[in-house]
């Protein structure tokens, strides 16, 4: 399966999800190492402009992840509280995915947007101990328009 992550230049080539463990996100907590990835190019962008305001947002790079297909834990939005999509997150969402890294049955927690609930991020385990079979199969500049600012 292949996967989208825009994210600062500086930090692009770091996916051992040393971000996330410093500033937890949505579906982790402070000290857990997973990556943030979107299913489309389209999603992860919004992931991003939704974290940062356009006009702030640094130089971005974009990667091309392959993920295998055959170690991914789904979870649907009606196994999630009615208030699952709101800003700050629910406690609770950090708490599923504490779970899910705890078991470590897969490498990736497919999880629905808060943004466009009908389109999918993942989450990666970078513990996980097939983590080494995730694959960036391209890393190259991404072009942000400036008529998003």
């Amino acid at each position: 399966m292949i996967i989208y992550r825009i994210t600062k230049r500086k930090r692009a080539s770091d996916i051992h999800g040393t971000g996330a463990a410093l500033y937890p996100g949505r579906w982790n907590k402070k000290g857990s190492p997973v990556l943030y990835a979107g299913e489309t190019k389209e999603i992860a962008l919004l992931e991003i402009i939704v974290h940062a305001p356009p006009m702030f947002l640094p130089d971005l790079d974009i990667l091309t992840i392959e993920i295998p297909d055959n170690s991914i834990t789904e979870i649907k939005e009606s196994d999630l509280p009615s208030n699952w999509f709101r800003y700050p997150a629910p406690s609770i969402l950090a708490e599923i995915g504490e779970q899910w890294l705890t078991h470590g049955h897969t490498l990736a927690l497919k999880v629905p947007s808060a943004i466009i609930t009908t389109s999918f991020n993942y989450v990666l385990n970078c513990n996980h101990k097939e983590y080494h079979k995730v694959k960036v199969l391209d890393h190259k500049q991404f072009r942000f328009d400036p008529r998003l600012s």
